[in-house]
């Protein structure tokens, strides 16, 4: 049989490393694949995702002129991405109530949402950042104060 770059074979786990595991894809030719190739998420040990024995669909990604044959087990599966609960936003809820969403969507609204915001004046905005700022320089002043009383010493 003769192994092609791109190829997806079934193999048998031969040994376990730290970096990766051997898989013999071929009968008297086995390839590495690398820790990083083993699973889409962060591989710690690759105990803990294959084993000795184990049957493994591998795609051949490489093969160098020393005949070391390059696999990966990641790329055999689909990308899988896990899909993460979007937040909703008060712009797309009420996108979704013009849309025509259900009444029951409409009752469920938070209060937040009733009371229009209102935009602080130039005064208030500046009035804020003064305080800020006085505390993060009163706070710096107080480091600098504990940094020069332990080099006095």
């Amino acid at each position: 049989m003769e192994l092609e770059v791109g190829a997806i074979v079934t193999g048998k786990v031969t040994g376990i490393t730290k970096f990766g595991a051997f898989v013999l894809v071929a009968p008297g030719r086995s390839g590495l694949v690398h820790i990083s190739e083993i699973a889409n998420t962060y591989v710690n040990d690759v105990h803990d995702h294959l084993t000795v024995g184990q049957e493994v669909s591998v795609k051949i990604l490489s093969i160098d002129d020393a005949g070391r044959i390059n696999l990966s087990i990641k790329q055999t599966a689909p990308a899988a991405r896990p899909q993460r609960p979007r937040a909703e936003t008060p712009t797309s809820y009420s996108r979704q109530v013009k849309d025509g969403e259900s009444a029951q969507h409409r009752a469920v609204r938070p209060q937040q949402e009733a009371q229009p915001t209102v935009e602080p004046s130039f005064e208030d905005k500046l009035k804020r950042f003064m305080q800020d700022s006085d505390s993060k320089i009163a706070g710096l002043r107080q480091y600098a104060d504990k940094k020069g009383s332990r080099r006095r010493r």
